[in-house]
């Protein structure tokens, strides 16, 4: 596909001509498995030691821009980003996920260059939709991945880094007032998940 074909197909939301892009969702899916570490932006993981512990993963997934601000909280891999902002291709690069997930429903914003990478993949809305239904606001990246992965294979999944917006994020200083979501709604959907499916750990 060439470029102005791209932007046509993002413009006038044409979903399967941009999924076709990607890996089928059945894939994306099949390369979740083993034992993932998904690791949030909350400033609290800051504070802790787990990067040594994220990093002996077996798949270890980022959100977004994925700041890491030392290796002893965050570790340092990333093999799968889950992103719903635009990303310049040199950060992408630094990161080097082998796996790219675009999770937002503004389609619109997908950034060429990442559509063209191998291991693009854009996840159907119908998740997105479930959500956003479920909650009454839209969900996180963090919440649309972790949704996700509960119907994937994975045998383990810790989740790092998601205290629900009560330290704010590393990557900006807006409080929970000034974003979109509804994030007592996604406690509580995290915490019913980690109660019916004993694969998903929620760390400190």
């Amino acid at each position: 596909m060439t470029r102005l074909q791209f932007l046509i197909a993002r413009t006038l939301r044409r979903e399967a001509v941009l999924a076709a892009m990607g890996l089928p969702v059945a894939e994306v899916l099949a390369r979740l498995q083993g034992r993932i570490a998904l690791v949030g932006n909350a400033r609290s993981l800051g504070e802790q030691r787990h990067g040594a512990e994220i990093d002996a993963a077996d798949l270890v997934i980022r959100i977004n821009r994925a700041p890491m601000p030392d290796a002893v909280s965050h570790g340092r891999r990333t093999d799968v980003l889950a992103l719903a902002v635009g990303i310049d291709a040199a950060s992408l690069a630094r990161l080097n996920p082998s796996l790219v997930l675009w999770m937002s429903h503004k389609r619109k914003r997908l950034p060429w260059h990442l559509a063209q990478r191998t291991g693009f993949a854009l996840p159907p809305l119908d998740g997105f939709v479930r959500l956003r239904q479920e909650l009454g606001a839209p969900p996180t990246t963090g919440l649309m991945m972790i949704d996700l992965l509960a119907r994937g294979p994975a045998t383990r999944v810790c989740l790092y880094g998601f205290d629900f917006f009560d330290s704010k994020s590393f990557s900006g200083s807006r409080t929970a007032a000034q974003v979109p979501h509804d994030f007592t709604g996604e406690r509580d959907f995290v915490q019913a998940l980690t109660g019916r499916d004993p694969r998903f750990t929620l760390r400190a």
